[in-house]
């Protein structure tokens, strides 16, 4: 039992590392024009955008075009990833 707890807690960065990696990958599809209509780019799109609404609510475009809201996505991933090391004592 003493081991499952740090399994568990690395289990939980690990998924949120990887969710960051798929995040980052539907933050380059907007540099390609159409590729968000891709299949691939539906897919990204339903894991990503429920994530991000909430952000693009509070942080409104700069400029009426540049989106940075996948930025502070990105950076509340990572702080959950720290907030579960140490939770877990990892």
């Amino acid at each position: 039992m003493e081991n499952a707890i740090p399994a568990l807690g690395n289990t939980i960065v690990t998924l949120l590392g990887y969710y960051s990696w798929v995040l980052i990958a539907y933050i380059l599809l907007s540099w390609f024009p159409n590729a968000r209509e891709s299949k691939f780019g539906q897919i990204l799109s339903y894991l990503c955008e429920p994530f991000l609404n909430p952000f693009r609510r509070i942080i409104p475009p700069i400029g009426g075009m540049l989106d940075i809201s996948p930025i502070v996505a990105l950076f509340v991933l990572r702080m959950a990833q720290f907030g579960v090391r140490a939770i877990f004592g990892i």
